[in-house]
């Protein structure tokens, strides 16, 4: 090695020529070709395969072998030992089980998935959602906290709320935002249903409509994973256990959201001050780096309260002693529906007495049963009639004697029947 280095050194930088070192070492062209080519010795190199007459013929099947396997249940894949028996049964070869093998190991690593090191520049973020269980107001419940980390400086920022939706998606990015004193210039998501509305392709997404307002406020950069490769943002995945193991074990008692909110928010304060392994700063310095890459503030935070839009349907409900429609007849509703209760409509609200729905009940009471005959069919929600009176309607039927009874003349008899 010393001897291939000095010679690389009068030839390139000393500017001795090729000739005057071949007469000093007496060596080849060649050899001297291949060390001024090459920083250091490369070794011995094929310049072809080796040719394998025994196994050759047959690697294109066991490759299509081998390519179809992950499409069968896991535990009943090939193995070298199987693909051999199928060689031998099936296709007449006469090689041992040994160069089957090693055939199949080369194969398999061709085929294995290789994974990169990700490099993290700073302003960047990623997000995601996690489950735990927490003690508030002495009953146990699942609660879901939202985690946004800076994998530069591993800076985060953990809030719990009551569930994954649109609302807590943007209070979420908000309160982060704040406490991270700017916005990412790019955030990376798994394919949650609050961002992603449909797949289009390997990283093509069709985004929500709540999504884009809050991408439209602070207009920073989003990107999706691929699907099931939750380790394309393996910093938040990674975070999102670090929380659940050490700020929601014991199983934190609380009183209310608030309460744990504010404690999660020290949480994350204190631990600006740590070191990691491998860092030479505390995470609060990393992080003064992480904000000089931030994108420019806005004026105005986002409001986490998303616009009410009227879009239910109206139910139709028939009142009691009216009979039923049509089919395809529009009738006057004396009820609307607004999201899973029935309200009276304004304009008819001195007729809108008679029907009310049944009312939430807390947890561990029995709902009221509702009346059978006013039960609507066609919403599927009971309804209740209080100041309709409990007899029942009465009908008269009409009787007349028969014209065998010649002795008693025509009569009228009022009967009585009860609707069941």
């Amino acid at each position: 090695m010393d001897e291939w280095m000095t010679i690389r050194r009068r030839v390139l930088v000393e500017g001795v020529s090729k000739r005057q070192v071949l007469r000093e070492t007496g060596m080849h062209w060649t050899t001297l070709e291949k060390i001024l080519a090459h920083g250091e010795p490369p070794g011995y190199q094929r310049r072809r395969e080796p040719e394998k007459p025994k196994i050759g013929p047959f690697l294109g099947w066991i490759a299509e072998v081998l390519k179809a396997d992950p499409m069968a249940p896991r535990k009943q894949r090939h193995t070298a030992l199987k693909i051999w028996q199928r060689l031998r049964d099936e296709l007449g070869f006469t090689g041992k089980y040994t160069i089957v093998k090693d055939a199949v190991r080369q194969l398999k690593r061709r085929q294995q998935e290789v994974f990169l090191p990700l490099v993290h520049r700073p302003g960047e973020a990623q997000a995601d959602f996690g489950q735990a269980l927490v003690r508030m107001a002495g009953a146990l419940r699942k609660v879901f906290f939202f985690v946004m980390a800076l994998p530069y400086s591993d800076a985060f920022f953990v809030m719990a709320f009551e569930r994954e939706c649109t609302e807590s998606f943007w209070e979420g990015h908000v309160r982060a935002f704040a406490f991270f004193g700017g916005v990412p210039r790019r955030i990376a998501y798994d394919n949650t249903r609050v961002a992603a509305a449909k797949i289009l392709g390997s990283r093509a997404r069709s985004i929500t409509r709540g999504f884009a307002q809050l991408v439209s406020h602070y207009l920073f950069d989003y990107h999706f994973c691929l699907v099931r490769r939750a380790n394309e943002k393996g910093v938040v995945e990674g975070t999102v256990k670090f929380a659940r193991l050490n700020f929601f074990v014991p199983v934190p008692q609380v009183r209310d959201f608030d309460e744990l909110n504010a404690w999660l928010l020290e949480r994350c304060r204190d631990d600006l001050g740590r070191r990691l392994r491998g860092q030479t700063t505390t995470k609060e310095r990393l992080l003064v780096e992480d904000r000089a890459a931030f994108l420019p503030q806005t004026a105005d935070h986002l409001d986490a309260q998303l616009p009410r839009r009227s879009h239910q349907r109206p139910v139709r409900v028939r009142p009691v002693g009216q009979q039923p429609d049509r089919p395809g007849k529009p009738t006057s509703n004396e009820h609307e529906r607004l999201g899973r209760h029935l309200v009276p409509r304004p304009e008819l609200a001195p007729r809108a007495g008679l029907l009310r729905p049944v009312e939430r009940h807390p947890e561990g009471q029995r709902h009221p049963r509702p009346r059978p005959d006013l039960h609507d069919h066609r919403q599927h929600h009971p309804v209740v009639a209080p100041d309709i009176p409990r007899t029942r309607p009465r009908r008269v039927v009409e009787v007349k004697s028969g014209p065998e009874d010649a002795t008693s003349p025509l009569r009228r008899q009022r009967v009585v029947q009860h609707e069941r």
